[in-house]
């Protein structure tokens, strides 16, 4: 684990303590030296930026600790500001947050959840991290997350899609930027139906762990109410890097649509050997074979190549998008790292601005403090259009964009176009949806 130097001022809230029977590491238990864990004392502060460096989901980790690292530069001062300058909050001021500087401490969360919140564990333990986010990966995130209120420190998600992860694992420590399952299904299923008409048979391949199973549940969901039947849904292992033994029995299934429940490395293995099989080109109950990616990023589409070719999916965020705050950070990542950011980048950056500006509006690095000013939140200027934080599930509310693959890419990076922005009311559901039933945020929990 790495310490880099790379960053506003304190009211005190309280707030309800872990629950009984937690056994916690001496950090986490009561001290009368300090008022919440990891309350800074000097002119640092020290943030945990715990990502998949190793792994199948590599790539949008490395995005993420791009992304992680152009943020503190801004909160400190450094560089061109980005979004700071387009946020509609106008609470940072680029002298860190609070008055003290940001310094940072990653980690490789090797896309497993016990390896992520050993990782966590040791940010907040041994380096003072007073705050936890990254992630590529459902499974680890809700770990993470769980980590994060028994610890007392606050969890800014980065990019996990799992409708789990802000429904039946919610915490109050815990808020997701990033969209849904449930969003993805609302947004692309009346696309599909348009486009390939509402008399379809669907198969799904699905990635066996909890966004996967959200993933597809939601899909299924939201095409059957339009029409379409299920012929089958398959779970795949996480680990899988062949999947031809899973596209074969596809092709005698009655089905013609296949629905790739599958992100990272795992989609694009597999949408390559379901294209090697022949099924773009294929025919089924006198209709063009399709294939569905339910979500997409631009790093997917470019490790895919040509095989995206007029695939749609969903995207939480797009560099092609031409509101002020996407040219800013487009700007601003594009002349440091030489390319555009992904979604991933994107909502990690994003998540990093929320929480300094929570803590600068909360005028405290309490984490109760900043989970107060985070609740209810409604801002505009980061790159979604108006966003609501909604206090009952620490969701974020937002339009959610429709992608397909480009025809006629102009390079490398210019793999995926935005076909239908869908309104953030066409993707909002009430608190109790079943499909996010059975869990409870509990209260905030600000540790020692």
């Amino acid at each position: 684990m790495s310490k880099t130097t790379f960053t506003r001022r304190g009211v005190l809230r309280t707030g309800a303590v872990a629950g009984a029977g937690v056994a916690l590491p001496t950090i986490f238990t009561a001290s009368s030296a300090a008022a919440f864990t990891n309350e800074p004392t000097g002119n640092t502060v020290t943030l945990g930026f715990n990502v998949p460096q190793t792994g199948p989901y590599a790539d949008e980790g490395a995005d993420e600790l791009r992304a992680y690292k152009l943020a503190v530069e801004h909160l400190n001062g450094e560089g061109d500001g980005g979004m700071m300058n387009t946020f509609s909050s106008k609470a940072l001021q680029g002298n860190g947050i609070l008055g003290k500087k940001v310094e940072f401490v990653t980690g490789d969360t090797q896309t497993k959840s016990d390896a992520a919140r050993a990782s966590a564990r040791s940010m907040i333990e041994k380096d003072g991290a007073i705050m936890v986010t990254g992630g590529s990966s459902s499974g680890v995130a809700i770990a993470v997350q769980g980590l994060c209120q028994e610890a007392g420190v606050i969890f800014m998600a980065g990019l996990t899609h799992s409708n789990d992860t802000t429904g039946k694992d919610k915490k109050a420590n815990g808020f997701r930027h990033f969209f849904n399952a449930y969003m993805s299904g609302a947004a692309l299923a009346p696309v599909l139906a348009a486009r390939y008409g509402e008399d379809r048979k669907a198969y799904h391949l699905t990635a066996d762990y909890t966004w996967g199973w959200t993933q597809e549940e939601s899909i299924v969901a939201a095409t059957e109410a339009l029409g379409w039947e299920t012929v089958n849904t398959v779970k795949t292992p996480l680990s899988a890097t062949d999947f031809s033994s899973y596209i074969a029995p596809v092709m005698n299934s009655g089905a013609d649509v296949l629905v790739l429940n599958h992100y990272g490395g795992n989609m694009v293995n597999s949408l390559t050997n379901a294209v090697q099989f022949g099924l773009k080109n294929k025919s089924v109950n006198g209709k063009n074979f399709e294939i569905v990616v339910p979500l997409y990023s631009r790093l997917m589409a470019r490790g895919a190549g040509e095989n995206v070719k007029g695939i749609l999916g969903s995207t939480n965020w797009h560099w092609s998008l031409t509101d002020a705050g996407s040219k800013a950070f487009v700007k601003s990542f594009g002349e440091k790292y030489g390319f555009p950011p992904s979604q991933a980048a994107h909502t990690c950056y994003v998540q990093t601005l929320l929480y300094a500006d929570a803590a600068s509006r909360a005028g405290s690095f309490n984490p109760c403090a900043i989970g107060e000013a985070l609740e209810g939140f409604e801002f505009d200027g980061l790159g979604n259009g108006k966003t609501l934080y909604r206090a009952d599930d620490h969701q974020c509310f937002k339009d959610v964009l429709v992608v397909q693959g480009k025809e006629n890419p102009q390079s490398e990076f210019d793999l995926l176009e935005v076909v239908e922005v869908t309104p953030a009311a066409q993707v909002t559901y009430p608190p109790d949806h079943p499909m996010f039933a059975g869990g409870s945020l509990g209260s905030c929990n600000p540790g020692s």
